[in-house]
């Protein structure tokens, strides 16, 4: 594969498991290619599956507001996506033999994307890439809120965990947790010797409004 656009045709032409079988869109993924932010969940629900995009149910709109409201960014500025591309039945979690067919195409998507900071969005995303790096996972509450550093394959980058959103539609009380582990990726991002633009564009130029 010679770019993610090359990528993002493959996923959607995958049969490597048997979630290929009920979908009715493979959901690759969003966003800035160059994006030096990427949000990782854990797979599409129904409104994904039937749009082919990722995040645009309820758990999407309130990830939207938070990168808008809490990062001033918008969803085109970052680059968005799970580890399983295709929609599991029910809603239920991936399996480990799902998320093993399909986690090469996101080892793929961050080493063709290389951001500086990946979020991690709920105990599935979070667990495998610390699995993955050779790194313990003591489970969510413990990573959450908090940088780490992970390598993935030959790239070294931060890693921040925080909770699903959808999470927080099952349970109130996380809306504000969520929101103040944006605060600290807000933060992350200020702290480093980049401007916000150049943070976010390989090419120093902005795409924001």
């Amino acid at each position: 594969m010679s770019s993610l656009s090359d990528l993002d045709s493959q996923i959607r032409a995958c049969k490597k498991c048997k979630l290929s079988e009920a979908r009715k869109n493979a959901v690759p993924g969003e966003g800035n290619p160059h994006a030096k932010l990427l949000f990782i969940g854990e797979a599409p629900g129904s409104n994904e599956d039937i749009q082919g995009r990722p995040f645009v149910g309820a758990a999407g709109k309130l990830l939207d507001k938070m990168i808008h409201d809490v990062l001033g960014l918008e969803r085109k500025d970052v680059f968005i996506t799970n580890v399983v591309k295709c929609r599991p039945p029910d809603n239920r979690d991936p399996m480990p033999e799902e998320i093993e067919a399909c986690s090469p195409y996101l080892i793929s998507q961050i080493l063709f994307i290389k951001p500086k900071l990946i979020v991690t969005l709920g105990r599935h995303s979070t667990g495998f890439l610390f699995a993955y790096s050779g790194a313990s996972f003591p489970g969510i509450t413990k990573v959450r809120g908090k940088l780490h550093v992970l390598k993935i394959g030959n790239l070294e980058t931060k890693v921040f965990p925080t909770y699903h959103p959808a999470a927080a539609l099952y349970n109130p009380n996380l809306r504000e947790t969520i929101r103040d582990d944006f605060v600290k990726i807000r933060s992350e991002v200020n702290s480093n010797l980049y401007t916000i633009d150049q943070f976010f564009n390989s090419d120093g130029s902005s795409n924001k409004r």
